[in-house]
């Protein structure tokens, strides 16, 4: 489908989403879809509408949340990941699921599952947070390959990585050869908040089998805001990164912040030891775009305290559509299947 298409049917789709009911149980519910009109977080973003139609609703058994990363299929349909092994195919219009495939490691065992990509031939990359990971499944769920990780973001003792502070974002940049994944924390040795990107590059063919393909390439160094964590990363055309940062405070509620990242002049960082703001080490620059809690509430509510109802735990985000300097992006977040959270889509307008 052509990326005006796409986008149009998603923008449609969370506009219409009040009279979504999943197909499943009885127990499955629709939420509010907020204003269509929308308004300003910032200068630069400005949010349309949220839907929280799939709060607490399962299909065909599998509970519908948890949901961790979105991207965009080849046909237009939205593909949403469950940290709990599922992979879910969603309609654009009115997010109804169309089908959910379970995933799982070369064992069989469930994936702690953050990060998604569909692949120019329809197959799925998955990071794990595990060890970490990143896995090439097809449409079925069934597991075809497994991408070379650098030892150092192993999670200790392996390496110097932090258990649950691994492989939380995965994008794959404009003209399909550059793979990025995002650690969500930093490395043992490396400066609190400086969190590592880990690039693969792809050789060779253009067959099925494109996991083969990626090799290792170069790393980057982030700096993440003050108790924030690096949650999710989307490239936008030109090839620079949208990229999600995330925190949580007991009695307060979510900070959540859009930036703008840009990699050129950074330093590949695959040969540094430790990040420790030495001289010539360059991070990847970052200019925000909007915090979150400035957006406008729509009329949503909140499970929990929240400085605006608005905010939940947002970890997912995919770029839909754009023209003309904007970009239509899509956020979601993970429920953590509990009564204070809620799976809830927001679609933003983000101007470059």
């Amino acid at each position: 489908m052509r990326l005006r298409s796409v986008l149009v049917t998603l923008a449609a789709g969370l506009a219409a989403a009040t009279c979504v009911t999943a197909a499943g149980p009885a127990t499955a519910h629709s939420g509010p879809a907020g204003s269509p009109r929308g308004g300003a977080c910032s200068s630069a973003v400005s949010i349309e509408s949220f839907s929280d139609a799939l709060d607490k609703t399962t299909y065909e058994g599998t509970f519908v949340g948890n949901l961790s990363a979105l991207a965009v299929d080849r046909d237009g349909a939205l593909v949403a990941l469950s940290d709990r092994s599922s992979l879910f195919t969603l309609d654009p219009r009115t997010l109804s699921p169309r089908s959910t495939v379970p995933l799982a490691d070369e064992s069989g065992a469930a994936l702690d599952s953050e990060g998604l990509v569909v692949d120019r031939d329809g197959t799925r990359l998955v990071s794990s947070e595990t060890e970490p990971s990143v896995r090439r499944y097809g449409r079925d769920g069934a597991l075809l390959d497994r991408l070379p990780v650098p030892d150092a973001l192993r999670v200790a003792p392996a390496g110097r990585a932090t258990s649950n502070q691994t492989f939380e974002a995965l994008t794959l940049l404009p003209g399909g050869r550059t793979l990025l994944a995002g650690m969500e924390g930093s490395l043992s040795g490396d400066t609190p908040g400086v969190v590592r990107l880990q690039s693969w590059q792809r050789h060779g063919g253009h067959g099925g089998h494109g996991g083969r393909d990626f090799r290792l390439a170069a790393q980057y160094g982030y700096r993440t805001d003050t108790g924030l964590g690096l949650v999710e990363t989307a490239a936008a055309p030109d090839g620079r990164l949208l990229v999600l940062e995330r925190g949580f405070t007991a009695g307060v509620g979510n900070t959540v912040r859009l930036y703008l990242a840009d990699l050129r002049h950074a330093t590949d960082t695959s040969r540094v030891e430790a990040l420790t703001g030495q001289d010539g080490v360059r991070l990847v620059r970052k200019t925000l775009l909007a915090d979150l809690v400035d957006c406008p509430s729509l009329g949503a509510t909140a499970k929990q305290p929240q400085p605006n109802p608005l905010l939940d735990n947002i970890e997912g985000m995919t770029v839909t559509g754009g023209s003309r300097g904007a970009l239509r992006v899509l956020l979601v977040s993970d429920d953590n299947q509990g009564t204070t959270q809620t799976t809830r889509f927001y679609s933003l307008r983000v101007r470059l």
